[in-house]
């Protein structure tokens, strides 16, 4: 944490990317080639292989962007990924499906449904990407519209 330039209290350095690592459940914000922080995220309840069609409960995999800020969401803040992207799109209508969408990195759920423990311990979403209520504050405060989200399998 670096000091605020107005020398006010603590300021967090900004984000000017996201990598979101399926495999090994990691969202890494980067600047440049540098990993300024990582965090443990939780999935789709199906989240082997990219985002098929609306409702298969898969995270997607691909180039997107940070697309909308959402204070007032069902979960604690939410940041809106761009997809679905033109390839998706193409993918979707080929198929003759529909592509989903409204994936977003979020909190918890402001109404749990479920004991605390099913959401710290199992992949959980309909294709989000999860992560802890205070991560969640964090990655809210060093990201930017428009910075590049990369879903790698």
């Amino acid at each position: 944490m670096l000091p605020a330039p107005d020398g006010s209290g603590p300021s967090f350095e900004l984000a000017d990317r996201i990598v979101i690592e399926k495999g090994v459940r990691r969202l890494y914000l980067l600047r440049g080639d540098d990993v300024i922080v990582d965090y443990p995220v939780k999935l789709g309840l199906n989240p082997y292989g990219h985002k098929q069609r609306e409702g298969d409960f898969r995270t997607p995999e691909g180039t997107y962007h940070l697309s909308r800020r959402n204070p007032r969401s069902e979960f604690f803040l939410s940041l809106e990924v761009s997809y679905p992207n033109p390839a998706d799109r193409a993918r979707a209508r080929q198929a003759g499906v529909r592509p989903g969408g409204l994936i977003m990195i979020h909190g918890q759920p402001n109404v749990p449904s479920k004991a605390p423990d099913y959401y710290a311990n199992n992949d959980w979403t309909d294709g989000c990407i999860a992560v802890s209520n205070s991560d969640m504050v964090d990655i809210w405060q060093r990201t930017r519209l428009g910075i590049p989200i990369e879903i790698r399998p």
